[in-house]
């Protein structure tokens, strides 16, 4: 498995397979495994049924009992329109083939939307764990304004028989502070109920671009994000894989200190991940990076995202149009090439 894992990184292998991270030490991290439920989850003060339900999201799927996850996500046909999301294989205008894809690759969780998941909750519910991703940014309305607001609500994530559900903020936005508040209610209901939680900390703000460089992805401001999420008391953080750092300093708002950039990280996308991670309360909140977008080597990509993941102390992946952008049994391939960085022993914490 190990050697496969190497040939996909071809010249990446040795960059991001033989990385060992001097930054904040993997002893210091709350490190994934399974026994997470009850080494780390129990401490809190969530109550047994979301424990169960999480436990039920970890013992689901190929990575059933490792402590990491692998979930699809299939929100895309809100935010960027079901056209672009569902032409390049339109199999997947149909919710029941996201569903099989989902069970069929082998995943812990799909997460997805009201009417996504409503329109074949009977067929599926009992079959893998739902996730409802309760509040979207439709781009439809023109000039498109970037919000995130609620199209489902927290019962009926609970009358489909939903484990767990997601929503995004959009950290920096004008619309943040309404977004937040919003979903603090909503996270509070879900728990009540028993249902784990799982946030999107994206940035959005045209502030975050500075001198023809996107911050958006930067260590620093996404671990800021991260740090947000885990306040609202998410269970899971969603965040991408940081690009750059440095954000801070270039934007010339918020704080930080000198120590982030000399101490915490590097350039090394492992130890810039691994600040994501520690932002997430070291670890006692799981951390799950984004697949991102459908290119031209996903293979290679999607298994390099996975690795750092993993080595930073992350606990997973969540991967959709790389997967249902193409036929199925390809986006079955790549859920499992994904997962076995995951199952492989040789992929260490750096």
């Amino acid at each position: 498995m190990y050697a496969g894992i190497q040939e996909i990184l071809a010249d990446r292998a040795e960059y991001l397979l033989g990385h060992t991270c001097t930054t904040i030490p993997k002893d210091q991290l709350h490190l994934p495994g399974p026994d997470f439920i009850d080494r780390v989850v129990s401490k809190t003060d969530r109550s047994p049924t979301v424990m169960r339900n999480l436990q039920t999201m970890y013992g689901h799927g190929r990575l059933a009992g490792t402590g990491y996850l692998s979930i699809l996500p299939v929100d895309q046909g809100i935010e960027h329109s079901a056209g672009a999301s569902f032409a390049p294989n339109p199999i997947y205008f149909d919710p029941a083939n996201i569903c099989e894809l989902a069970l069929e690759g082998g995943c812990n969780a799909v997460a997805s939307t009201l009417g996504v998941l409503g329109s074949v909750a009977r067929s599926y519910a009992h079959k893998i764990p739902f996730i409802l991703k309760f509040n979207h940014n439709e781009l439809l309305t023109t000039p498109n304004t970037f919000d995130q607001t609620p199209f489902a609500s927290i019962n009926q994530a609970f009358e489909m028989g939903c484990v767990g559900v997601g929503a995004t903020v959009y950290w920096g936005s004008e619309e943040s502070n309404r977004q937040l508040q919003e979903i603090a209610v909503a996270f509070e209901q879900a728990h009540a109920l028993g249902m784990f939680t799982v946030l999107w900390c994206y940035l959005r703000s045209p502030a975050f671009k500075v001198d023809g460089v996107d911050y958006h992805a930067s260590s620093d401001l996404t671990g800021q994000a991260n740090h947000l999420g885990v306040t609202l008391e998410a269970d899971i953080i969603k965040q991408k894989l940081p690009e750059n750092n440095g954000g801070y300093p270039a934007i010339h708002a918020g704080k930080t200190h000198d120590k982030v950039y000399s101490e915490l990280t590097t350039d090394h996308p492992i130890d810039l991940t691994r600040y994501q991670v520690a932002n997430c309360y070291m670890g006692r909140v799981g951390m799950i990076n984004s697949g991102g977008a459908s290119g031209t080597n996903d293979l290679q990509d999607a298994t390099a995202t996975a690795v750092v993941n993993k080595r930073a102390g992350g606990c997973g992946l969540i991967s959709g149009r790389k997967a249902f952008q193409k036929p199925m049994e390809d986006g079955i391939a790549i859920l499992n090439t994904i997962q076995d960085v995951y199952l492989c022993d040789d992929v260490d914490i750096a």
